[in-house]
């Protein structure tokens, strides 16, 4: 249903939800916000003319309730619904809800969202369109016979996906026939807690290819274009972590036939809106359908750089039964551009989100830059929702432009409170394969987080920082501080402060270095070491001391004044969760006999799942693990007896 319209809800959040009311306050429209219990104070909360509360944190109870979006839609006069990306953006039946509510959705028609909702359906659409896939099964025969006959047909390695979702979740990848009928049954249980379903698809695997995807637009009329490519190959656990436009291997004779089958796939379900077309691309040009996300993606930023074209604000004009305001051979690509996607995460503890409230936010500048984001100081990364915190994108008159313009934003943007993969990708944006334009799926296999050196000096600045308090009155003479214990990256380092004249002497172990804080401006430090004057940002929460020095940003932890880390008794079976989140499966009760690797639970975070593993043979004598219940990080959910002593 199209209609001109005035005003729209936005049932999203955080920094997508900022991205579409800016882009609808452009339009003139009217923009309202919804927000949960753990988003009252969010930044997209107060950019909106209104808003309404939906319930709490949980994201069932409010983001993805139905009820409750129609209900403040109504609440507030709304006349249109956007969906953003997540949560709804690719549910038919809110869609359909929206319309019978009398609101305008601003997204693709339902039957278009469902055909290419569920995989199976979708790729049996493509092979009569005649779009390239890879071989593989989308049949209704889930057993477990069935798959392993089909998978001997397809061969090794293939993929298991979830046939009704996406986004990385319901994804296995299954090496051998050995190995095939756990992750199956892991890949189906994920789905079915995610999708509500949990039928698989199988596809050859086509391990070093690159994701690339083509950008497609449609009107009421019928009207279909694509924007070109973007490639998105650099992923963890199948979710994109850095984006480009155009693709370093794509040819103008390749983009022609990778957009024309996109057209053709968009055509084929009567596609309406802003949608993607994802492909694997190898490397002799071959090309085969993945899926089609029926939605704005989280990396569109990419394509309006090099475009010119505001994607959302198209969405607002063609939902209201505007025509395309041109057609394919208007559309020209200029320069570059690329996008990293900063989380919450640490990429040296297998990418476990991280939670916490931001102590300091400070995103990078400079030309060309842009960033999207609803993230600010004092703001709470909880575990409700993804771990998204915000989009940094550079575009430049060519690729490298680009690159250096956004390894150097990343340089500049600082966050303190939560861990996060900003290190990570300055290091990946920085690996000569990226540089040369040769990245695939396989780039994180090759090319896995490494932590940058820890500097004697971040140590001495951090023990300076945490003795020179700011607005603490300046030292005697005969100052002297205690000797500090200073925990970072897992281990402890010890450390004096002393003064001698205007410098500072800070001891580690046997040396000692000399600096001096020259200025400090909000969490902007200039200090002196060596006769060199250097720079650094920090941010300070109790006895934590966020410190981005020499290309990295670490926390620091004051243990001086705290006991020693006694050994927990339980520590040989001690089994905690990872993260803050919620406990979605038990497998093991108390009087279980157990073994070492065997899975015990899962854990969900972020969007993201973590099997909880036995890490010892045993028997289970507590187990504190309860589907539904919430589980802290460091919480004990087993502990798990040694054989033998009982």
């Amino acid at each position: 249903m199209s209609a001109r319209f005035s005003s729209v809800l936005v049932a999203n959040r955080g920094e997508i939800a900022c991205r579409i009311i800016r882009a609808a306050r452009d339009e003139g429209l009217r923009a309202i916000a919804v927000y949960s219990d753990a988003d009252v104070e969010a930044l997209h909360v107060r950019l909106a003319d209104a808003a309404v509360r939906i319930g709490p944190a949980a994201a069932a109870q409010s983001y993805l309730s139905i009820d409750a979006l129609i209900a403040a839609a109504k609440a507030t006069a709304a006349e249109a619904v956007h969906p953003g990306y997540g949560f709804l953006a690719e549910s038919a039946d809110f869609a359909e809800r929206c319309a019978a509510a009398g609101l305008v959705f601003v997204g693709p028609p339902p039957a278009a969202m469902r055909a290419m909702g569920d995989k199976s359906e979708a790729k049996a659409r493509m092979i009569t369109a005649g779009v390239p896939y890879a071989p593989g099964y989308h049949g209704d025969d889930q057993s477990t016979a069935r798959f392993a006959e089909e998978a001997r047909r397809i061969g090794y390695p293939l993929m298991a996906k979830a046939s009704a979702g996406g986004g990385g979740r319901g994804m296995r990848i299954v090496q051998s026939p050995d190995a095939l009928d756990a992750l199956l049954r892991s890949a189906s249980a994920e789905a079915e807690r995610a999708f509500g379903d949990g039928r698989l698809i199988l596809e050859r695997a086509l391990l070093g290819a690159r994701h690339v995807e083509i950008q497609v637009f449609g009107d009421e009329r019928g009207a279909i274009v694509h924007l070109g490519e973007r490639d998105c190959s650099i992923q963890r656990r199948h979710q994109k972590l850095i984006e480009e436009s155009p693709s370093p291997a794509v040819s103008p004779e390749l983009r022609a036939r990778m957009g024309a089958a996109a057209v053709q796939a968009a055509r084929a379900v009567g596609y309406v809106g802003a949608g993607t077309v994802e492909f694997l691309l190898g490397d002799d040009g071959s090309f085969y359908f993945l899926e089609m996300n029926t939605r704005i993606q989280v990396e569109h930023p990419v394509t309006e750089c090099v475009t010119g074209i505001d994607l959302v604000r198209l969405q607002f004009q063609v939902a209201q039964g505007h025509p395309l305001p041109f057609d394919h051979s208007d559309v020209a690509l200029r320069g570059h551009a690329i996008e990293a996607r900063l989380y919450a995460e640490d990429p040296m503890a297998d990418y476990l989100p991280s939670t916490g409230r931001i102590l300091a936010w400070r995103p990078g500048e400079g030309e060309g830059v842009r960033v999207d984001c609803g993230l600010e100081c004092g703001a709470t990364v909880g575990p409700d929702y993804d771990s998204l915190l915000a989009k940094v994108i550079a575009f430049g008159s060519d690729r490298e432009q680009a690159r250096r313009r956004l390894v150097r934003a990343l340089r500049d943007t600082f966050v303190a409170g939560v861990a996060t993969n900003r290190d990570f990708l300055i290091d990946a944006l920085s690996r000569r394969e990226f540089i040369d334009g040769g990245a695939t799926t396989a780039f994180l296999a090759g090319a896995p987080p490494r932590a940058a050196p820890l500097s004697r000096e971040a140590i001495a600045l951090a023990a300076l920082l945490f003795v020179e308090r700011a607005g603490a009155p300046a030292p005697t003479a005969s100052w002297r501080a205690s000797p500090l214990r200073l925990a970072v990256d897992g281990v402890e380092a010890s450390a004096s402060v002393r003064r001698r004249g205007n410098d500072r002497i800070v001891t580690l172990g046997e040396e000692t270095v000399a600096m001096r804080i020259v200025s400090r401006a909000g969490n902007d430090i200039r200090f002196s070491s060596g006769g060199v004057d250097r720079r650094a940002f920090s941010a300070r929460g109790g006895d934590e001391l966020w410190l981005d020095f020499d290309g990295a940003c670490r926390r620091f932890v004051d243990r001086t004044y705290a006991p020693p880390q006694l050994k927990d008794e339980d520590s040989d079976g001690a089994v905690r969760s990872p993260v803050s989140g919620v406990v979605v499966g038990v497998e093991a009760k108390v009087g279980d006999r157990v073994r070492r690797g065997q899975a015990l639970a899962t854990v969900e975070a972020m969007k993201m799942q973590y099997s909880i593993l036995a890490p010892i043979d045993g028997v289970v004598r507590t187990a504190n693990a309860a589907a539904g219940a919430q589980a802290q990080a460091r919480a004990l959910l087993f502990a798990i007896e040694p054989h033998g002593d009982h």
